[in-house]
């Protein structure tokens, strides 16, 4: 029997817990905040608590995976534990590593996120393009046979992206409209949601002139700490809005260690969203 699509077990998951991502992103600065070393003992006190507080409220995690890395193996231990322990408790994990590569090595990439026997499997991982679309091709193939979801970097909400992501192809599309391009092609005909999304930042402006209804859910970073607002998402993706996973990690970190705090810091963005979103047709 075939596993379950992302897609439909991430709509499912915005439609009854909230539209809401929360980033695991232990920064050093952020561990000092929370009275914790900048060490494993303190990266695995941290994420823990993020995880025992939000891991039955919250619809997605995503696990910055620099962060784990930077202690070597232990660190990754840590990472090993989240995930599991993350969708034990029902929410989905989106690994955000950004991986992009070519032939056996995207392979390798694949079997370490996509693979269910994999101890880093997750519901869904960050994929950077720029080697060519169709250098994804084994994470896109493992993660349509396995029920898990992808994200493709298109327009992120770093300036310096702009270089690459808004070139202009010799068609004269960019390149940014052409990954959207393909996404839409990939998910054509899937419901109620395709399994492979696009990251777009949410604090872009407006993104008209760019065609986001790829039929995928579309992450999108930006929302706290880095200015954009909730309210800002109908502006920026227009009828697409309802396909929107918005990303929050500093703005609900914050609030820790304290669960309760966590835990209502989450549920107001989610109900910022919901509100902002309203009815979107999805």
């Amino acid at each position: 029997m075939s596993p379950e699509p992302f897609g439909a077990r991430l709509r499912r998951a915005m439609d009854e817990r909230g539209p809401l991502c929360v980033g695991i992103d232990p920064h050093a600065s952020l561990l000092a905040d929370w009275g914790l070393n900048d060490d494993v003992a303190g990266l695995a006190r941290f994420t823990r608590t993020v995880v025992e507080a939000l891991g039955e409220q919250v619809a997605v995690f995503k696990p910055q995976s620099a962060f784990f890395e930077r202690f070597g193996s232990r660190g990754l231990a840590v990472l090993e534990t989240a995930v599991a322990e993350a969708r034990e408790r029902g929410a989905l994990v989106l690994m955000d590593a950004k991986r992009g590569d070519i032939g056996s090595t995207m392979g390798a990439y694949a079997d370490t996120y996509l693979d269910p026997r994999s101890p880093l499997f997750s519901d869904a991982v960050t994929l950077s393009p720029y080697l060519g679309y169709g250098s994804l091709r084994p994470a896109l193939d493992a993660a349509v046979l396995n029920g898990c979801g992808v994200f493709v970097l298109a327009l992120t909400s770093n300036p310096e992206g702009q270089e690459v992501q808004r070139a202009v192809r010799a068609d004269g599309t960019t390149v940014a409209a052409a990954m959207l391009a393909h996404l839409k092609t990939e998910n054509a005909g899937a419901e109620p949601l395709g399994s492979l999304g696009a990251v777009v930042g949410a604090t872009l402006g407006d993104l008209s002139s760019f065609d986001l209804a790829v039929n995928g859910p579309l992450l999108a970073p930006g929302i706290g700490a880095q200015g954009a607002t909730p309210a800002d998402l109908p502006t920026v993706f227009g009828d697409a809005v309802g396909n929107v996973l918005p990303s929050v990690s500093r703005g609900v970190l914050r609030h820790g260690p304290d669960a309760a705090g966590l835990r209502a810091a989450a549920a107001r963005f989610a109900d910022e969203v919901r509100t902002a979103v309203g009815g979107a047709v999805r």
